[in-house]
């Protein structure tokens, strides 16, 4: 199993134990089918065990693992149908409200979206797949909530707790890896010159790479 990343300043033990959690899941370093235990899990976070069971039973709840009798947790695997359903979900959303904000984009919030997207490309360049993750989440909720609609925010926020971007552990220091995280960087250039059409696209190409390359697949495979 690959070691967790360090807890850093957390804002309870249980949370930032959730977050790594989450993230070696969805990711694929913890693969669908692993069995993992709150001992273990405490014993490699260096972290006693009730905040470890807390964050397994919030991971349980969200669908990441189940029960496994005597055992422990078995990680979940998400079906490339479930995975379709996931996308199409978010394309619904996503790329027409982006494409609405570019109409109205309030640039003064542009130097804070600039220095979350550049955290994005620094953990793909640096392969730390937490940060990127966790940037990446950071990012798409910060622009969804200039929108206005805390309804969509929380349905896409579930949506992607629900995805599973397996194929992220292979993508380290590749081309494909850069090329997703500086779509943020041109999304946000998008938005800046009010380029509606051209940021609704964006975003939903970007949405499909959780079918193509985050699922170790070519984009070319995907319709």
């Amino acid at each position: 199993m690959i070691a967790p990343a360090p807890i850093k300043a957390p804002v309870s033990i249980r949370e930032s134990v959730e977050q790594s959690l989450a993230a070696l899941i969805v990711s694929g370093q913890l693969a669908p089918g692993t069995l993992v235990s709150v001992p273990t899990l405490a014993a490699q976070f260096d972290v006693s065990a009730t905040p470890v069971r807390e964050a397994i039973l919030n991971l349980e709840r969200r669908g990441f693992v189940t029960a496994v009798k005597n055992k422990g947790f078995r990680i979940t695997e998400v079906s490339d149908e479930e995975r379709a359903h996931l996308v199409e979900t978010r394309k619904l959303l996503e790329p027409p409200v982006i494409g609405g904000l570019a109409k109205n984009f309030p640039h003064s919030k542009l130097p804070e979206l600039t220095a979350i997207a550049e955290e994005i490309v620094a953990g793909a360049a640096e392969g730390d797949l937490q940060a990127y993750l966790e940037a990446d989440l950071r990012f798409h909720l910060a622009l969804l909530r200039l929108a206005g609609n805390p309804i969509v925010v929380d349905i896409v926020a579930d949506l992607r707790s629900r995805t599973r971007l397996t194929g992220l552990l292979k993508l380290l220091a590749s081309e494909q890896l850069d090329q997703s995280a500086r779509e943020h960087l041109e999304l946000l250039d998008l938005l800046e010159a009010g380029d509606s059409d051209g940021a609704q696209a964006l975003m939903a190409k970007h949405i499909e790479h959780v079918r193509g390359w985050w699922a170790g697949r070519p984009e070319d495979a995907q319709g």
